[in-house]
């Protein structure tokens, strides 16, 4: 699965004096209790999966009980820490509960990733005004819920680590896709106002903004476009510097840097995983 790193990497000094280094200790990750929400499929899978291999316990938050489930049994067939709760993210009181239920059985939430969103691609034009809520409501409402009911205990404990899933497209626009990159440009630039808000109180708030990932979405999108998810349309979403889509570990990746503690002053900041798509 995801094979993070050796426990011990050996380095040898210009003088030839081997040094030990400890990455498990350098990350700081074992042992840390994670909300991930939009975890049962996709980007959300693959960061639940990743962190979990790392020593992670992953609270896997998402509306899909049959999916969630899989992922989490695998992760726990692996030898790994999952539990499952499910959660509407557009909704106040299933916020509140989970948050709440993770503090009652972990007693505290070290990491909260904001991942659930969906892609409705239309222009102003076509985009029905249930869909529009849709995808702010999902893609946007939900970081601010979260948040709203996380933050809190956060404080409390006196500090934590929060990533946002962005978008390229919140960086830049997109065709057929106006509610996507509206939404994920409110995510990018409300990371920012809550890095400052929350700076004093040691919460780190940063911002991963994925390119073309080959996940359900994707295919979705493919779909609503009327075309075919096959390879070829995948050459054509690969028309970028890198000359491939991307896969979900490879952004999970960047969201564990962000959440370790190798990033301890790192906030409000925007990393762009997308094999050079904006560059």
């Amino acid at each position: 699965m995801y094979s993070l790193y050796t426990i011990n990497q050996n380095f040898q000094n210009p003088k030839g004096v081997i040094i030990v280094i400890d990455l498990n200790k350098l990350c700081g990750m074992k042992g840390k209790i994670a909300i991930v929400t939009g975890a049962a499929s996709g980007i959300g899978a693959g960061i639940s999966r990743f962190f979990s291999s790392a020593g992670v316990t992953v609270v896997m938050a998402d509306i899909n009980e049959h999916l969630a489930n899989c992922v989490q049994s695998e992760i726990v067939s692996a030898g790994n820490n999952a539990v499952f709760i499910k959660c509407d993210v557009t909704n106040g009181s299933d916020c509140k509960t989970l948050a709440d239920a993770v503090i009652e059985k972990f007693g505290r939430i070290d990491i909260l990733v904001n991942c659930a969103g969906v892609a409705r691609r239309h222009t102003v034009e076509t985009l029905s005004e249930e869909d529009w809520d849709l995808a702010l409501n999902v893609t946007l409402k939900s970081v601010f819920l979260m948040s709203k009911h996380v933050v809190p205990y956060m404080k409390k404990a006196g500090g934590g680590k929060i990533v946002n899933i962005g978008s390229g497209w919140a960086l830049k626009g997109g065709d057929h896709a106006v509610s996507y990159c509206a939404a994920k440009a409110g995510v990018w630039n409300m990371t920012r106002a809550m890095a400052i808000d929350h700076g004093p109180d040691n919460i780190n708030v940063n911002c991963v903004c994925p390119g073309d990932i080959d996940t359900p979405m994707l295919k979705s999108e493919c779909e609503q476009l009327g075309g075919v998810y096959d390879d070829k349309y995948k050459d054509e979403c690969a028309q970028r510097p890198m000359a491939r889509l991307g896969a979900p570990g490879e952004v999970a990746m960047w969201v564990f840097f962000l959440c370790s503690d190798m990033a301890p002053w790192v906030t409000g900041s925007s990393l762009v995983v997308d094999g050079g798509g904006i560059a």
